[in-house]
């Protein structure tokens, strides 16, 4: 039996007729689907195969998984605790990452600036912000900022920054190369036309480069997410930081970090789907 999938890229094995263009680009979206729903349907066998691990290693640890029985009412409050920080996680990151990239593409064209000035400023930020690792950054934001500036941060907004900050410098350089990746004759037409730097750039460069770059993008908010965990240290109510207070209160780290493990892997699987399905609507728009 011949499935659609086996001739989605248009090769159709001899006797089986081949796809046209618009099924080939419906068995793809099918194919993304299924992938999405394989990849989640494994995570949950996963959870559901961990009670099995007490029995099967070579230890003597009586794993405790009743805290995370969600038909009793404290394996219930764990499992909502836990997943409490989920819209924490999401909401700072998603914010950080539309800060980052805007920062980003204005420090990408300081850097392809006519003026030494405006290049000096690229690379001295690139480098600066690229050297100091987020903890730090975060650290910093959080207890020094205030007692430089005199000003009042909360946790969110102090954690918003840091990660901004954090992410800013590599989206600088994601968008450079991608903006750089454009041929020199884009420029010329566009000029051809009557078009102005700025008109350019928004109308004709950055669309293409957008286009391109997408895929670094979305590593880079895979990356946020990731990084996000560290604003535990400062209290924000992220994923990792309801599972160390869970930790404090139930004494069992091993299963609470398990499910920990298993909440970032559901979030990040998901969000590469997300980001494939948008690189797939680019490229049909192209």
């Amino acid at each position: 039996c011949v499935t659609p999938l086996a001739r989605c890229d248009g090769i159709a094995p001899r006797g089986v007729p081949a796809l046209s263009a618009r099924q080939r680009r419906a068995d793809r979206g099918q194919y993304e689907k299924c992938g999405l729903a394989r990849r989640l349907s494994r995570l949950v066998v996963a959870v559901a195969a961990l009670p099995l691990l007490g029995g099967c290693a070579n230890t003597s640890y009586g794993w405790s998984w009743y805290l995370f029985d969600p038909s009793t009412e404290r394996g219930s409050n764990n499992l909502m605790f836990l997943a409490g920080g989920f819209w924490s996680t999401i909401q700072i990151s998603v914010l950080a990452i539309l800060l980052s990239t805007t920062a980003g593409l204005v420090i990408a064209i300081l850097g392809m600036s006519k003026s030494r000035t405006a290049r000096m400023i690229n690379r001295g930020y690139v480098e600066f912000i690229r050297a100091i690792p987020l903890l730090v950054i975060a650290l910093w934001v959080y207890y020094g900022l205030p007692i430089m500036l005199g000003i009042q941060l909360s946790v969110f907004a102090a954690g918003l920054l840091a990660l901004a900050l954090g992410d800013s410098a590599f989206e600088a350089e994601v968008f450079r190369a991608g903006i750089q990746s454009i041929e020199k004759g884009q420029t010329e037409a566009a000029r051809s036309l009557g078009l102005k730097g700025w008109q350019i750039m928004r109308l004709v460069i950055l669309p293409q480069a957008i286009r391109r770059i997408l895929p670094a993008l979305g590593n880079q908010f895979i990356y946020v997410l990731k990084m996000s965990s560290l604003l535990s240290v400062i209290g924000y109510q992220d994923l990792t930081r309801r599972a160390n207070e869970l930790t404090v209160t139930e004494y069992r780290p091993l299963e609470i970090y398990t499910i920990l493990v298993l909440e970032y892997l559901v979030l990040i699987v998901i969000v590469s789907w997300l980001v494939r399905q948008m690189e797939h609507r680019l490229a049909r728009a192209g």
